[in-house]
């Protein structure tokens, strides 16, 4: 074998070695709402795309388009990066500033709704596609009135719960919380930050507490609220725009899904709560660290190019100074 050839060997061989290296410590994108109690966009995706039933999830399916909640499991912002209450502005929390998912902030009293009581309750969040991370869950005030925007100054300072890597059972995370002591309609919102990556979820979750289950001020029972059923999740994967990094999805029996292999664009520009501009967040390709133009098959195909030029650089070098001698 010529020495070329050789290097050319080496070369390729160290480059799958790499890209391998690459590709098994790639982690897969975090998915998912939270299902107990159920957020906006499980709710109106369990009571079906086409045709909701309740008046807030027909509105909200109007407002927002029908793939919103095809795309249920990734009402996200890429590069939150912890930031999350300076990159949100007042209004938009449900939809974290993605105007894909607006509908999910309209002010309205008759949102399906969880019952809750104050004390221990035992929480569950769908994990479509699992990761390490942190939950912050936050309540809204005793003054809070649902017929308007939801803003930052309408929830507690302080998250009720905070729990960092919570065990999954048949793809959910289950973790514990004390709920603060309420009465009539309120809200719980979630901030899933994962600690690999500087993604975030959120999800706004619509309760009510009392016995009779009506919505704060209402004579009429508040809808009440239904996590999708692992049957649903899977009928309306087909619908799904939501991509996985090609790592697939994570079902509730820990089965992995075909990736989706549509492309995704980035959202339009809005204006962050600190008074800064820059993309709306991108949920239809959740990132995995680094920012959303950097994928990390990018990075390993650069690196094995890096690596093949560097071995054949060196060898032109070797064999120079042979012929030299």
């Amino acid at each position: 074998m010529t020495v070329r050839r050789r290097v050319a060997v080496c070369a390729a061989a160290g480059g799958a070695s790499l890209a391998l290296t690459f590709s098994l410590g790639v982690p897969a994108s975090a998915h998912g709402s939270m299902t107990d109690p159920v957020s906006r966009v499980a709710a109106c995706y369990a009571e079906g795309v086409e045709s909701p039933r309740s008046a807030a999830c027909k509105a909200a399916v109007a407002a927002s388009g029908k793939q919103a909640f095809y795309d249920w499991n990734a009402v996200n912002i890429a590069n939150a990066a912890g930031k999350s209450k300076q990159i949100i502005p007042d209004g938009k929390l449900c939809s974290a500033a993605n105007d894909k998912y607006r509908g999910l902030d309209l002010p309205r009293a008759d949102w399906p709704s969880t019952k809750m009581s104050g004390g221990s309750h035992t929480f569950r969040y769908k994990g479509t596609a699992p990761h390490k991370g942190s939950f912050e869950l936050y309540i809204t005030k005793a003054s809070y009135d649902p017929a308007k925007p939801l803003k930052w100054s309408d929830l507690e300072a302080q998250p009720f719960v905070k729990v960092a890597d919570p065990k999954m059972e048949n793809g959910d995370y289950v973790f514990q919380g004390s709920v603060p002591a309420r009465s009539g309609r309120h809200l719980i919102y979630s901030i899933w930050q994962r600690s690999d990556s500087p993604e975030a979820f959120y999800t706004c979750s619509d309760v009510v507490f009392g016995k009779d289950g009506k919505a704060g001020g209402s004579t009429a029972p508040a809808p009440a609220a239904s996590a999708p059923t692992e049957k649903k999740i899977a009928d309306g994967a087909a619908k799904s725009s939501v991509q996985h990094q090609g790592h697939g999805t994570q079902t509730g029996s820990g089965a992995s899904a075909a990736p989706k292999t549509a492309g995704a664009a980035a959202g339009p520009e809005v204006n962050g709560g600190d008074g800064t501009t820059g993309k709306a967040p991108d949920t239809e390709l959740a990132e995995t660290g680094g920012n959303s133009s950097t994928p990390y098959i990018a990075i390993a195909g650069a690196a094995v190019l890096s690596i093949g030029a560097t071995a054949v650089i060196t060898a032109g070098r070797r064999r120079a100074r042979a012929a030299g001698r």
